[in-house]
């Protein structure tokens, strides 16, 4: 914004001295700053900025219903359909297709580092594509993200697509469910979510991985379940 400390500060309601230290990484802005920030990244940094701040994708969705259109004003592109395959042709009757919406980020092995975005609804949208609605039992809280690493191999490869619903991250109905986590120092990771007695872990199906201990200490949070994954083959 080519602000100066004085100036960016003033825009939040903060001081320059306050601006600094943020900076450095001495103070973490309250709740309030945080909102703040978010209000001025706008869409879609602003989801970043608000969730830190204790706000919930779906809170805020749920008391501003109108918040979603007023953010995110990119217009659906047009679609083309094109009929595949030459064989009998197919009995007349309604398909119904979802857009989906493939964003512009990366869940990766436990050994790498994905993208840093934990609200997946606000990630900025790479393309779309259309799938059967019978994949896609809630579209509204289903997106989809690529894979990079090997540690889902051999279901899922390097530069996989993944479709996640966000709507589903009850842990106690996740036991064996490939899922997305997020973690502050690792960013995004695909991984199946285990639990052994009491313990939860994020074990990889290659198993050349070591699992993830999910404790209350450990940062790890689930942001949805993998519905289905789809690649081009080599």
């Amino acid at each position: 914004m080519d602000l100066s400390q004085t100036e960016f500060g003033r825009h939040l309601g903060f001081s320059a001295m306050a601006v600094s230290r943020w900076e450095c990484g001495v103070q973490q802005p309250p709740s309030h700053g945080y909102i703040e920030l978010g209000n001025l990244a706008g869409d879609p940094a602003c989801w970043y900025f608000w969730e830190r701040a204790g706000l919930r994708t779906e809170d805020l969705m749920r008391v501003l219903p109108g918040l979603r259109g007023r953010l995110r004003k990119t217009a659906l592109p047009e679609f083309e359909i094109v009929t595949a395959g030459g064989g009998a042709k197919a009995a007349k009757q309604k398909h119904e297709l979802v857009a989906m919406p493939l964003l512009k980020v990366m869940a990766a092995s436990p050994g790498e580092k994905g993208d840093t975005t934990s609200v997946l609804g606000g990630a900025p949208v790479e393309s779309m594509i259309a799938i059967p609605k019978s994949w896609c039992p809630n579209p509204s809280t289903t997106t989809c993200l690529r894979v990079r690493g090997d540690s889902m191999n051999p279901a899922i490869l390097d530069g996989y697509v993944v479709a996640v619903d966000s709507s589903q991250k009850d842990r106690s109905k996740l036991n064996g469910k490939i899922v997305i986590a997020w973690n502050k120092e690792k960013g995004l990771t695909i991984s199946r979510l285990r639990r052994y007695d009491q313990t939860e872990v994020l074990q990889s199906d290659n198993p050349t991985y070591e699992s993830v201990t999910l404790h209350g200490k450990s940062g790890w949070k689930i942001l949805g379940k993998v519905l289905w994954w789809v690649g081009k083959a080599p």
